[in-house]
Protein backbone atom coordinates (compact mmCIF):
# COMPACT_ATOMS: atom_id res chain seq x y z
CA UNK A 1 0.00 0.00 0.00
CA UNK A 2 1.63 3.32 -0.99
CA UNK A 3 0.68 7.37 -0.31
CA UNK A 4 -0.94 7.54 -3.78
CA UNK A 5 -3.16 4.63 -3.30
CA UNK A 6 -4.29 6.22 0.79
CA UNK A 7 -4.94 10.00 -0.95
CA UNK A 8 -7.34 7.95 -3.29
CA UNK A 9 -9.16 6.18 -0.92
CA UNK A 10 -9.68 9.29 1.80
CA UNK A 11 -10.72 11.55 -1.70
CA UNK A 12 -13.34 9.42 -2.94
CA UNK A 13 -14.61 7.77 0.39
CA UNK A 14 -16.82 10.66 1.56
CA UNK A 15 -20.60 10.34 2.61
CA UNK A 16 -23.42 12.92 1.61
CA UNK A 17 -24.17 12.57 5.12
CA UNK A 18 -23.43 10.72 8.05
CA UNK A 19 -25.63 10.29 11.43
CA UNK A 20 -26.56 7.49 14.02
CA UNK A 21 -28.27 5.38 11.94
CA UNK A 22 -25.33 5.55 9.45
CA UNK A 23 -22.98 5.11 12.00
CA UNK A 24 -24.98 1.50 13.31
CA UNK A 25 -25.01 0.40 9.31
CA UNK A 26 -21.75 0.57 8.82
CA UNK A 27 -20.41 -0.81 12.10
CA UNK A 28 -23.31 -3.63 12.08
CA UNK A 29 -21.18 -4.32 8.18
CA UNK A 30 -18.10 -4.43 9.87
CA UNK A 31 -19.05 -6.38 12.69
CA UNK A 32 -20.25 -9.04 10.18
CA UNK A 33 -17.49 -8.92 7.44
CA UNK A 34 -15.27 -9.50 10.67
CA UNK A 35 -18.05 -12.44 12.18
CA UNK A 36 -17.73 -13.74 8.50
CA UNK A 37 -13.45 -13.78 8.99
CA UNK A 38 -13.61 -14.76 12.72
CA UNK A 39 -11.71 -12.17 13.51
CA UNK A 40 -10.85 -11.12 16.90
CA UNK A 41 -11.82 -7.15 16.71
CA UNK A 42 -13.15 -4.30 18.11
CA UNK A 43 -15.20 -2.22 15.84
CA UNK A 44 -15.78 1.65 16.97
CA UNK A 45 -17.45 4.57 15.54
CA UNK A 46 -16.71 7.76 17.75
CA UNK A 47 -16.78 11.37 17.36
CA UNK A 48 -14.52 13.37 19.38
CA UNK A 49 -16.88 13.36 22.53
CA UNK A 50 -19.25 10.94 21.81
CA UNK A 51 -19.26 6.90 20.74
CA UNK A 52 -21.72 5.85 18.25
CA UNK A 53 -21.05 2.76 17.97
CA UNK A 54 -18.55 -0.39 19.96
CA UNK A 55 -18.49 -3.77 19.33
CA UNK A 56 -16.34 -6.01 20.73
CA UNK A 57 -16.16 -9.46 18.82
CA UNK A 58 -14.83 -13.01 20.24
CA UNK A 59 -11.47 -12.99 20.89
CA UNK A 60 -10.72 -9.51 20.39
CA UNK A 61 -8.92 -8.26 24.01
CA UNK A 62 -9.02 -5.33 26.76
CA UNK A 63 -5.79 -3.62 24.38
CA UNK A 64 -7.78 -3.69 20.89
CA UNK A 65 -9.64 -0.93 23.15
CA UNK A 66 -6.89 0.74 24.06
CA UNK A 67 -5.48 0.39 20.22
CA UNK A 68 -8.86 1.79 18.62
CA UNK A 69 -9.41 4.93 21.08
CA UNK A 70 -5.37 5.90 20.32
CA UNK A 71 -5.80 5.20 16.55
CA UNK A 72 -8.96 6.90 16.14
CA UNK A 73 -7.56 9.57 18.71
CA UNK A 74 -4.72 10.37 16.07
CA UNK A 75 -7.51 10.10 12.89
CA UNK A 76 -9.60 12.74 14.84
CA UNK A 77 -6.53 14.77 15.33
CA UNK A 78 -5.17 14.59 12.02
CA UNK A 79 -7.78 14.25 9.64
CA UNK A 80 -6.44 11.58 8.02
CA UNK A 81 -6.51 7.75 8.54
CA UNK A 82 -4.08 6.31 10.82
CA UNK A 83 -2.67 4.16 8.22
CA UNK A 84 -1.80 7.02 6.10
CA UNK A 85 0.06 9.30 8.98
CA UNK A 86 2.12 6.63 9.97
CA UNK A 87 3.24 5.81 6.36
CA UNK A 88 3.97 9.31 5.60
CA UNK A 89 5.77 9.85 9.04
CA UNK A 90 7.76 6.66 8.21
CA UNK A 91 8.86 8.04 5.09
CA UNK A 92 10.25 10.64 6.40
CA UNK A 93 11.95 8.99 9.28
CA UNK A 94 10.05 10.64 11.85
CA UNK A 95 7.97 9.33 15.07
CA UNK A 96 4.94 10.43 16.69
CA UNK A 97 7.67 11.56 19.59
CA UNK A 98 9.38 13.93 16.58
CA UNK A 99 5.82 15.88 16.50
CA UNK A 100 5.05 16.06 19.85
CA UNK A 101 2.42 13.38 20.02
CA UNK A 102 2.12 11.27 23.19
CA UNK A 103 2.24 7.31 22.01
CA UNK A 104 0.12 7.09 25.32
CA UNK A 105 -2.86 8.63 23.68
CA UNK A 106 -2.09 8.49 19.90
CA UNK A 107 -1.36 5.68 17.17
CA UNK A 108 -0.03 5.56 14.19
CA UNK A 109 -0.86 2.06 12.81
CA UNK A 110 -3.53 1.34 10.39
CA UNK A 111 -6.73 0.46 11.44
CA UNK A 112 -8.49 4.16 11.86
CA UNK A 113 -10.32 6.09 8.96
CA UNK A 114 -11.58 9.49 8.67
CA UNK A 115 -15.88 9.82 7.91
CA UNK A 116 -15.71 12.74 5.98
CA UNK A 117 -18.90 14.82 4.56
CA UNK A 118 -19.17 16.75 1.63
CA UNK A 119 -18.90 20.27 2.77
CA UNK A 120 -18.28 19.61 6.42
CA UNK A 121 -15.13 17.93 6.78
CA UNK A 122 -13.80 15.19 9.15
CA UNK A 123 -16.71 14.46 12.08
CA UNK A 124 -15.97 11.22 13.27
CA UNK A 125 -13.55 8.23 12.76
CA UNK A 126 -14.43 4.52 12.12
CA UNK A 127 -11.94 2.37 13.67
CA UNK A 128 -11.18 -1.45 13.67
CA UNK A 129 -8.36 -2.95 15.90
CA UNK A 130 -7.32 -6.61 16.51
CA UNK A 131 -5.42 -7.36 13.36
CA UNK A 132 -2.58 -6.61 11.43
CA UNK A 133 -2.25 -2.77 10.47
CA UNK A 134 -3.32 -3.20 6.59
CA UNK A 135 -6.34 -5.75 7.56
CA UNK A 136 -7.38 -3.09 9.97
CA UNK A 137 -7.42 -0.95 7.48
CA UNK A 138 -8.26 -2.79 4.77
CA UNK A 139 -11.84 -4.23 6.33
CA UNK A 140 -12.88 -0.29 6.86
CA UNK A 141 -12.17 0.55 3.49
CA UNK A 142 -13.87 -2.31 1.72
CA UNK A 143 -17.09 -1.88 3.70
CA UNK A 144 -17.03 2.12 3.19
CA UNK A 145 -16.38 1.21 -0.77
CA UNK A 146 -19.50 -1.28 -0.84
CA UNK A 147 -21.45 0.87 1.27
CA UNK A 148 -20.97 4.18 -0.46
CA UNK A 149 -20.76 2.30 -3.76
CA UNK A 150 -17.56 3.33 -5.21
CA UNK A 151 -14.25 1.49 -6.14
CA UNK A 152 -11.06 2.60 -4.46
CA UNK A 153 -8.60 0.68 -6.53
Amino acid sequence: MDLDLLNHQEHILVFDRFDEDTAWEIGSALVAVARGQKAPVVVNIRTSDRTLFHAALAGAVPANDSWARRKSNLTLREHQSSMKFGMALKAKGKTLADHGIDFADYADHGGSFPVRVKGVGVIAAITVSGLASAEDHAMIVGVLADWLKVDVI
